[in-house]
């Protein structure tokens, strides 16, 4: 008698088993030899103050990168992470003189909300994600822009609202402490659980994984909403790091975390992904600036921060470009 095969045991089989042990090594070999060459050319590089500030300042850049990760693992893109984060960071200010927790709870549930509403529009209304997170975008800076009053908004000081960005937890920024969280649960969502292998599934093939059985339209969801709550939470950070709601902060940060994304291997078609390698990717595009501004401090060379928007476009096209060379080589042996 012959044995049926589990929903499970089909889900494995239909899932590429892509390996991304190659850009894993890449993005990590590169992270190594800047770490080196920083070690080498400036004297304060490795010191306590740079590392801590380094982790405290981009661990809000690693949170919307591990969102978009999620997304773009299912074939989607979410281009509203900046607008809701700068929103998240104006109702957290908001509320801040309410208590610490009432201004985390705004910020993560203005983001939440934007995920959500993201989520319902790409599964319900079937509009494609471009437009839709576009669309939420735009509404997200203007809402914030209408909450604030077109200024920025002070935080509350006398609720330890501020310790969420700017205090340290056993000598390690709070912020960091709060990305590395979110990538553990990320990394177990993913690897550990039946829900990375239904997000893989999904990038891999719509229309094969509703054939499967898989819940496709719950699990779109889920990925939305997640984006959206980990960009709400990076506003939150955005908000106590800096002292103030920022409604027009928030600018080109999806465009940061594709690139983290794309240079941590991740296919931008969908289907392949690993949560590792989009904190190596989004670690490596925040130490080339880090090390650019030391460069700067030398005078060896004068370059604005809109040199970053530069870097950043010229990284994400050299390797979308080198994932469809191999892609093509992939198919065509």
């Amino acid at each position: 008698m012959t044995q049926t095969p589990s929903s499970q045991t089909i889900l494995e089989a239909f899932v590429p088993r892509s390996n991304l042990q190659l850009a894993r090594l890449c993005v990590i070999t590169v992270v190594v030899a800047l770490l080196i060459f920083g070690a080498l050319r400036y004297d304060h590089f490795l010191s306590s103050y740079n590392i801590l500030s380094f982790l405290r300042y981009n661990s809000m850049f690693m949170l919307i990168a591990l969102g978009m990760a999620l997304v773009i693992m299912t074939g989607g893109i979410d281009l509203s992470v900046g607008g809701t984060a700068a929103m998240a960071s104006v109702v957290a200010a908001l509320l801040s003189p309410y208590g610490w927790a009432v201004g985390l709870a705004g910020g993560l549930l203005a983001g939440l909300g934007v995920g959500m509403i993201n989520g319902l529009v790409v599964t319900r209304l079937r509009i494609q994600p471009f437009i839709a997170t576009l669309a939420a975008m735009l509404a997200s800076y203007g809402t914030a822009l209408l909450l604030a009053g077109n200024q920025s908004v002070s935080v509350s000081y006398d609720t330890a609202f501020t310790l969420i960005g700017q205090d340290d937890f056993l000598g390690f920024p709070i912020p960091a402490w709060i990305a590395i969280a979110a990538y553990v649960a990320g990394w177990v969502a993913l690897e550990r659980h039946p829900v990375g292998r239904r997000i893989l599934a999904i990038g891999d093939g719509e229309a094969t994984a509703k054939l499967m059985g898989l819940k496709v339209e719950r699990t779109l969801f889920g990925v939305y909403a997640a984006s959206g709550l980990l960009a709400g939470l990076a506003g939150v950070i955005l908000a106590a790091q800096f002292g103030a709601g920022q409604p027009t902060e928030g600018v080109g940060w999806e465009l940061f975390a594709i690139s983290s994304v794309v240079v941590g291997g991740t296919v931008l078609s969908g289907g392949v992904g690993s949560v590792g390698a989009t904190m190596a990717g989004a670690l490596l595009l925040a130490m080339v600036f880090n090390i650019l501004n030391f460069e700067n401090g030398l005078g060896v060379i004068s370059l604005s921060a809109y040199w970053q928007s530069v870097i950043r476009g010229a990284f994400l096209l050299v390797v979308v470009v080198l994932q469809a060379k191999l892609a093509s080589a992939r198919q065509n042996p």
